[in-house]
């Protein structure tokens, strides 16, 4: 192998432990937003978080030039951070473990989150056309 897809392996091999690091935080929010020791507004930021990493519909869909990933690799990241500081460490640290249990077995998935993004993106098509509508009328 040469040494330029040497570099290349590994920094594929480092983004997927970086993936597999952002899902099972993701799943211990989830987990610990759940507890009752978590402050509420911790309990609602996390859940924020939570329900959009685990929705399997983006806001910004994807084929969108620059703006499509921007939530992929910017928001969601960015929102773990600051969901992770907002909640106890000792609940986070079970949370953790917890995590790593379910993560092995399957991937969790949000259908609430994926009906709440589809009908956001529903009624903006709709106040879309209501507006030419009137526009062009």
């Amino acid at each position: 192998m040469s040494d330029s897809a040497s570099r290349w392996a590994k920094l594929i091999n480092q983004w997927k432990a970086w993936a597999k690091r952002l899902k099972l935080e993701v799943y211990a929010l989830y987990l610990a937003y759940r507890d009752p020791r978590v402050p509420w507004y911790a309990r609602a930021f996390a859940a924020c978080v939570v329900g959009y990493a685990f929705c399997p519909i983006d806001l910004i869909p994807d084929p969108i030039p620059i703006l499509g990933y921007l939530d992929d690799l910017v928001l969601v990241p960015l929102g773990i951070k600051v969901a992770l500081r907002l909640i106890p460490t000792d609940v986070l640290a079970e949370s953790r473990q917890k995590a790593q249990a379910v993560i092995a077995q399957g991937k969790p998935v949000n259908r609430t989150a994926a009906v709440v993004i589809v009908a956001i993106w529903l009624g903006s098509a709709v106040l879309g056309i209501v507006l030419l509508a009137r526009f062009f009328s």
